[in-house]
């Protein structure tokens, strides 16, 4: 059974695009891999941020994904910075990573033209995310198309660190593509982001649902309701593939090419969809919201089942790289 590492960072409640584009497929990979997945505050910090937000956004991160069906029996839920092996494993690793292919990610590319002073952290964020890998020496990495250039560096890094300490000790892991198209936020335009105010809520109220889905984009072809429209460049429809089932999306796809439909029947099939997939989880929520406490612990108990593997991953990296043994190696 393969290992397999990814993490979220805390923006506070899930919104569909982290569901559709990672969560729902998380859920779906506990039953085929031993899973760990972390809510990654640190790198939450690599750019401007509500400091005073942070505990919140981290709890409330935690609540969405046991909501939405993370089980801490069988999966290792916790939080990045509660296991400090993560940030010293990046460190280590920042000794063998090239300068020139942190500059050329395009991530860093884009969010560093914005900026007129760069942190570092911003530059070394991709090798942050490469140690939350290679410490639990995970083998599977579920990604979008625009994280492969990263999954890459992960693996130049592990390479380069092997073929200086490690005969092989970090495995290269490996891309496992997430099946979601791409989710453009409520707008049509840009990615989903509560920045952006496109998105809906995981946890929203079944009429707070329809009146955010009713105004959304669709196919700009169809400006009247008699004009055939083509599914495929709606992002309405993309959303009915997360949330349909396959006879109801070939429903969907029918009327719309032959303008059976308008675009707001299109939306009140899928609403109806969502709410119905959307209600237990905004349900089981509630009972997490209640008892927050019960929720901290069950993120403390994963932090300590991380903090077990990190540990001997590390006491292995010091030894190889020639550390002189401290007391608890």
């Amino acid at each position: 059974m393969a290992r397999v590492f990814s993490g979220i960072q805390p923006s506070g409640e899930l919104h569909i695009g982290n569901y559709l584009g990672a969560v729902q497929n998380w859920v779906r990979m506990q039953d085929q891999h031993e899973c760990i997945f972390s809510i990654v505050d640190l790198h939450a910090i690599t750019q401007p941020y509500d400091r005073e937000g942070l505990a919140q956004r981290t709890l409330d991160m935690g609540i969405g994904l046991l909501a939405a069906g993370i089980d801490p029996a069988r999966t290792i839920l916790f939080v990045q910075s509660h296991v400090a092996e993560h940030s010293e494993l990046s460190w280590i690793l920042t000794t063998v990573t090239p300068l020139g292919e942190l500059e050329r990610q395009t991530q860093y590319k884009d969010k560093s033209q914005r900026l007129e002073s760069v942190p570092a952290g911003l530059l070394s964020y991709p090798i942050l995310q490469t140690a939350d890998v290679l410490l639990y020496q995970a083998g599977l990495v579920p990604v979008g198309e625009d994280q492969l250039q990263h999954l890459e560096l992960m693996r130049e890094v592990a390479r380069r660190w092997n073929a200086r300490y490690g005969d092989g000790f970090f495995p290269e892991p490996q891309a496992q593509l997430t099946r979601a198209k791409r989710v453009l936020g409520l707008d049509g335009h840009a990615k989903m982001s509560k920045s952006l105010g496109n998105t809906i809520g995981l946890l929203e109220s079944p009429e707070s649902i329809w009146e955010k889905l009713r105004p959304a984009a669709t196919d700009p072809a169809r400006k009247t309701r008699k004009d055939p429209g083509n599914p495929d460049l709606c992002n309405v429809f993309t959303i009915h593939q997360g949330f349909s089932p396959p006879d109801v999306q070939a429903h969907v796809a029918q009327q719309c090419r032959t303008a059976g439909w308008g675009c707001l029947d299109c939306k009140r099939v899928l609403a109806d969809q969502m709410i119905a997939a959307l209600t237990p989880i905004r349900e089981r929520a509630a009972q997490l919201q209640a008892d927050p406490g019960g929720v901290r612990t069950l993120l403390r108990a994963g932090a300590e089942r991380a903090r077990a593997i990190a540990r001997r991953t590390m006491a292995e990296v010091r030894r190889r790289m020639g550390f002189l043994e401290s007391a608890g190696d």
